[in-house]
């Protein structure tokens, strides 16, 4: 490579930089400074934290790698570590919302400083073990893209008077709903995992065999509509539904109807407030508990996540995703094909988050990100309507708690033939 090459792509490295970081602090502007720092459950984190966590990040990973560099702020990486056990002690998870100080405007001038910093570094250095870190700094800025917005949709629905983050879209209610249909997927032995091209987080890895038994998939996702009529039919009065710690927690938390839907069964609180539900678009906001009960009463199961990424490998990464700006899910169109695969809602799937054969974790700091989580969570696929387009891809493996619901979360179900 030229030594014009080189500059050449360190400029558009630092144009691609550039770009992901200011579409955080843009999903901010709605925002005013008492919004940024509210948390409203331990779950989630208060936008504010988000952007100075994201940036501590490409401090601590990228810049810190000079003996040279100096923190801009060292007490700072207490406050916004996450849970990098390897970096250092750091603050409660769900005590982020009491963190008043530094302000807003003190962290957007952090941002700035650590931004200029690391386009400097990517002109001045040539070095190329930089740019998987930068490139996975740039992946972890925006899976917090998609949960900053989450975050403040539970926000902003524990406020009394339900504020919208956004106008609401007007929606075209005339087109007909698409029919559920169920699509063989393939039989026999599959790979899947990351190919080795492009982008992957380590979890993705190593691309494996993986035998799929006879089964079909549905060519859509569930309806609010038909989660309606599971709701309206006495599902969440009837335990033999569900699991036993989804009956459990069905009882103790006083679950009746979905996360945000109103008592009416007829509104929801959306990111444009309270909106009315849309009995085509996707059902949203279920935990893994409510989908594995739903599919079980429609006489169908969850797909496991090999047969989802058999079906999804081979249709193109579009869909309702952030780019759409539209923040919610929308009705399925009338094509052929499976349908929304990628976008709407993370669709919940039959597998246990657990390595693949022969995974290994990054080493360093950075082995933490993905692996040490493997333990009581269930994978979900496809991304949703907040998840940015060129995040998301086949391979990509989200996982949750079964019991999580304020992430767009919905249902694909499965059959076994």
């Amino acid at each position: 490579m030229t030594l014009a090459q080189s500059a050449a792509q360190a400029e558009a490295w630092v144009q691609r930089f550039r770009r992901i970081r200011s579409r955080s602090v843009a999903l901010c502007a709605p925002l005013n400074a008492e919004d940024m720092m509210v948390q409203s459950m331990p779950d989630t984190s208060p936008a504010k934290w988000h952007l100075a966590h994201t940036t501590w990040f490409f401090e601590q990973f990228l810049l810190e790698r000079d003996p040279a560099y100096r923190p801009v702020h060292s007490e700072w990486s207490y406050l916004f570590n996450s849970y990098y056990q390897a970096v250092g002690p750091m603050h409660a998870r769900p005590r982020r919302g009491l963190i008043s100080r530094p302000g807003v405007a003190q962290v957007l001038d952090y941002r700035k400083r650590i931004d200029d910093a690391v386009s400097e570094r990517l002109l001045a250095d040539a070095d190329p073990s930089l740019l998987p870190i930068l490139e996975l700094g740039l992946q972890h800025e925006q899976q917090h893209q998609e949960l900053l917005l989450t975050d403040i949709k539970h926000a902003f629905a524990s406020n009394p008077l339900l504020p919208a983050y956004t106008a609401p879209l007007v929606s075209d209610r005339v087109s007909a709903s698409v029919p559920l249909d169920f699509m063989t997927g393939r039989e026999g032995i599959v790979e899947i995992g990351h190919d080795g091209v492009e982008f992957a987080f380590d979890n993705e890895s190593p691309r494996h065999r993986a035998l799929l038994a006879p089964h079909a998939l549905a060519n859509r996702l569930v309806t609010n509509a038909e989660y309606a009529a599971f709701v309206h039919d006495g599902g969440y009065r009837e335990p033999s539904l569900w699991l036993s710690e989804g009956w459990d927690t069905v009882c103790r938390e006083q679950w009746q109807r979905p996360f945000y839907w109103q008592e009416d069964l007829a509104r929801e609180f959306t990111l444009a407030g309270v909106q009315p539900i849309d009995p085509r678009a996707p059902v949203s906001h279920v935990s893994y508990f409510e989908a594995d009960a739903f599919a079980r009463w429609a006489g169908a199961r969850l797909p496991t996540e090999a047969e989802w990424e058999s079906a999804a490998s081979v249709v193109p990464v579009q869909g309702n995703l952030l780019d759409a700006q539209c923040f919610h899910p929308r009705p399925a169109d009338a094509r052929f094909g499976p349908l929304q695969m990628f976008g709407d809602v993370w669709e919940w799937t039959a597998s246990p988050y657990v390595s693949y054969p022969g995974f290994r974790p990054l080493a360093g700091a950075l082995g933490e990100y993905n692996g040490k989580f493997m333990c009581g969570q269930w994978v979900l696929r496809g991304g949703s309507c907040v998840t940015p387009s060129e995040h998301i891809r086949a391979s990509y493996r989200n996982f949750f708690p079964p019991h999580a619901r304020w992430q767009f979360m919905g249902i694909r179900l499965g059959q076994d033939r």
